[in-house]
C-alpha cells in the first residue's frame, strides 16, 4: 500500500475535526436528553463505526460522557470548562436591554434578542412597545431551530454556505414535525437579502398575518454573528415606507452594540 502523502493526512485531519465538531453540535442541541448512537451517525451521516470511534475519542478527552445504564452520549465536564474560558469578558444582555428596550420605545412593537446556541437560537430578551396588537412569538428561554425565524435566520446569514447547509440537514427532522410551512427555498432567499441588504424581512411560520425585521450583530472579532436583533408586528405595520425606516434603526442600534462590545474586547 503506497503511503499517504502529508496533504493527504492534512485532509484527513481536517474532516475529523469537522466530523467531531459536528457530533458536538448535535450533542448540544440534545444535551437535555441526550443521543444514542443511532441518532448521532443518522444525523450525521455518517459511518456508525466512523461516529462510535470519533465519541470514544471525545470521551477520552471528557468533552463527551456517555449513560452507564442507558448507554446515550451527552456534552461532558471538559466542555463546560471551555465555555467558561470562551465566554465573553461582559453580560451581553445586559448591554442589549437598553438599547432593545428603546427600540420598543421608539417603535411600538415587540422586540427580540436571540442568541446562537448550537443549531438553535435562543430567545435571551423581549421588551413590548406600546402598539396594542402585539406579536408574541417567544417567550425568553425558548429556543426554535437556527433556519426558522427572522432573528435567527439572521445570524445564518453571516455563516458559510457549509455550515448554512450542516444547519438544515441536522434540522430537517425536527423542522419536518412542528413546521408544516417551512421551506428551505425561502430561507435561502432571506438568506441572500440580509447578505445584500444588512436586514430581512420575514414571515412569522407561528404567526398568520404577521412580519419580523431582523439584523444580525457581531459581537467579536470572528467575523459570523452569534445574535440578531429583531421587530416583529402584524402586517399593517409592516408596509414598505415603514419597513425601511424599522430596519434602519436597527441596523443603527446593532452598529452601536458591536461598537460598545468591540470597546470592551480591546
Amino acid at each position: 500500500m503506497p503511503a499517504r502523502t502529508a496533504s493527504q493526512s492534512t485532509v484527513s485531519g481536517t474532516q475529523t475535526i469537522q466530523r467531531a465538531a459536528l457530533l458536538l453540535r448535535l450533542l448540544t442541541s440534545h444535551n437535555r436528553t441526550g443521543l444514542r448512537l443511532v441518532d448521532l451517525h443518522q444525523k450525521a451521516e455518517l459511518e456508525r463505526s466512523t461516529t462510535h470511534r470519533i465519541l470514544q475519542g471525545l470521551i477520552a478527552e471528557q468533552l463527551v460522557s456517555q449513560h452507564p445504564s442507558n448507554k446515550r452520549y451527552f456534552l461532558g465536564n471538559s466542555i463546560y470548562e471551555m465555555g467558561l474560558a470562551a465566554a465573553p469578558p461582559f453580560n451581553l444582555r445586559d448591554i442589549c436591554h437598553p438599547h432593545i428596550k428603546a427600540l420598543a420605545q421608539i417603535s411600538g412593537d415587540t422586540v427580540f434578542l436571540v442568541v446562537r446556541s448550537g443549531f438553535d437560537g435562543v430567545c435571551v430578551d423581549r421588551q413590548e412597545g406600546s402598539f396594542p396588537i402585539r406579536v408574541f412569538i417567544m417567550d425568553v428561554g425558548r429556543r426554535r431551530p437556527l433556519n426558522v425565524g427572522g432573528g435567527n435566520i439572521a445570524i445564518m446569514s453571516t455563516l458559510t454556505d457549509a455550515e448554512i447547509e450542516r444547519i438544515c440537514l441536522v434540522n430537517r427532522d425536527r423542522i419536518a414535525e412542528s413546521y408544516p410551512n417551512y421551506s428551505e427555498k425561502t430561507l435561502h432567499e432571506r438568506i441572500a437579502q440580509a447578505r445584500a441588504k444588512g436586514y430581512l424581512v420575514n414571515n412569522i411560520l407561528e404567526v398568520p398575518r404577521a412580519r419580523s425585521i431582523a439584523v444580525p450583530v457581531r459581537t467579536s472579532f470572528e467575523g459570523s454573528a452569534t445574535v440578531a436583533l429583531s421587530i416583529s408586528a402584524v402586517d399593517d405595520r409592516m408596509q414598505p415606507s415603514r419597513i425601511e425606516e424599522l430596519s434602519t434603526l436597527l441596523l443603527e442600534t446593532a452598529k452601536k452594540i458591536e461598537e460598545e462590545t468591540a470597546a470592551l474586547l480591546r
